[in-house]
């Protein structure tokens, strides 16, 4: 499948439930228990930056969203992207690349500096994604330390105000907002 035959489309709240089904066909019905969705629970995807890559029937074939996070100590906000998920009959045909760097481009017209994902870092370098530092961040929730991944929108997005790399836990703006 060539990047004509589908086309990226804002996410509707009419396509949600297509969308849901979709996850549960790409990462099984278990996927809610990873630590990136206690990131995205009791929280709304940032506005504008939901997308679904369409087939030329209309079917829905791609999904990606993005949510506001706050990067350790120091509550550097970032965006998490994820989940991106492609049907599984569809993977390896360019979708999720397209999806990627579109959610990307769109991210960056919208202010956002830097971007944070759990996942396959071999797959993600290919739109410029590296290896977050080891022991510096963390994800609520056990999890791989080597696919935290970052992508800076800004140059120099990832050093803290105070010239450091972020360090601590990654939490979502409300658990941000209710710590201590």
């Amino acid at each position: 499948m060539t990047s004509q035959q589908f086309s990226i489309h804002q996410q509707s709240k009419l396509d949600n439930a297509l969308v849901e089904q979709l996850l549960d066909r790409a990462f099984g019905l278990d996927r809610r228990t990873k630590s990136s969705y206690r990131l995205r629970e009791g929280q709304t995807a940032v506005d504008g930056l939901s997308f679904i890559a369409r087939n030329s029937a209309g079917s829905i074939i791609g999904t990606i969203s993005f949510w506001n996070i706050h990067l350790g100590q120091e509550g550097t906000k970032a965006i998490l992207l994820g989940p991106l998920a492609v049907e599984p009959d569809q993977q390896a045909t360019g979708v999720g690349l397209a999806l990627m760097r579109h959610g990307i481009t769109a991210a960056k017209q919208a202010s956002h500096k830097l971007v944070i994902l759990i996942g396959d870092a071999p797959y993600y370098a290919k739109v410029g994604f590296k290896q977050v530092p080891l022991n510096t961040l963390q994800m609520p929730g056990a999890n791989d330390p080597k696919r935290l991944l970052y992508l800076e929108l800004e140059k120099g997005a990832f050093i803290t105000p105070n010239g450091t790399e972020p360090s601590g836990l990654i939490r979502s703006p409300s658990r941000w907002d209710a710590r201590p």
